[in-house]
């Protein structure tokens, strides 16, 4: 794989899509961890595996099924990633981010990132569905920024604004679909760590400090490449479990648990996701 990829790189795997399918995507949406089956809600779809596109990156985590769906979905053009690429599995920034560029050359105007979080806020439960208001791109402050490297200016600034990087029409937008759908949705900030071990009791502690009120291993990165673009984005979290900020003896937190919470939260995330859809 190169260090960095160019608009050619990205071409050559749209053409490989257009081979299956000449639908226009006009919406994207990256599926977290356990949040698969909502793809399975995808109409006259195309299902195109990850490894038949070039340069995609494979997902190796359990929970991400590794495959790009094409079709309508509450009346709007879609594509869906069914699962993400990790940094913690060995792959650069630009390659997790790699399908994001994809989906732009696609033609996507908007980006939906869902992931599974650890709860943060005192206030939260597992079940909990939490639309992020902004983020806190902790590895980025070490150096982990996808942007890092040659600017692609046919795509954005070299310096992008990130003063807004969730729609606030979007945002919006969402509340009114949950308010109407009887849907509890709590908002805060989402950090994003690199992984893979969960975090310790004094981890939890500062980042709460900071001001987060989930985390995960993921979708900053995404977000901060589709803003880039110019893609509007709307981010939801689904509280995976509420790890505790002092040690207890035996309480562990669990890729299996973060799974079967990601099951219980489908039908609320479905919920809002297919409203903003209809709405749009």
């Amino acid at each position: 794989m190169p260090e960095f990829f160019s608009r050619s790189h990205f071409e050559a795997a749209v053409a490989t899509i257009r081979e299956e399918t000449q639908l226009q995507p006009r919406i994207g949406l990256i599926l977290g961890s356990g949040l698969n089956p909502l793809a399975d809600a995808v109409e006259d779809d195309v299902a195109i595996p990850y490894s038949a596109i070039p340069h995609f990156p494979i997902v190796t985590v359990e929970g991400h099924v590794g495959r790009l769906i094409v079709g309508w979905l509450e009346g709007q053009a879609v594509v869906v990633m069914q699962g993400r690429a990790h940094y913690y599995e060995g792959y650069s920034m630009a390659e997790v981010t790699f399908p994001v560029r994809v989906m732009q050359v696609l033609g996507i105007e908007i980006l939906i990132v869902t992931n599974a979080a650890g709860g943060l806020n005192p206030e939260f439960h597992a079940g909990d569905v939490m639309l992020i208001t902004d983020h806190i791109n902790l590895i980025g402050m070490g150096g982990l920024n996808p942007l890092r490297g040659p600017n692609l200016a046919e795509f954005g600034p070299r310096f992008p604004d990130m003063s807004e990087a969730y729609d606030a029409q979007l945002r919006t937008l969402a509340k009114q679909i949950a308010v109407g759908a009887n849907v509890p949705l709590r908002e805060g900030v989402y950090v994003c760590l690199a992984g893979p071990s969960f975090e310790t009791p004094a981890d939890l502690r500062f980042l709460r400090l900071i001001g987060a009120d989930a985390v995960g291993m993921s979708t900053v990165p995404e977000v901060i490449v589709a803003r880039h673009g110019g893609t509007r984005v709307l981010g939801l979290s689904g509280i995976s479990n509420v790890p505790p900020v002092e040690a207890i003896p035996s309480v562990e937190t669990t890729h299996e648990e973060v799974l079967e919470a990601g099951r219980m939260l489908i039908p609320r995330l479905g919920t809002i996701i297919r409203g903003v859809l209809k709405a749009l």
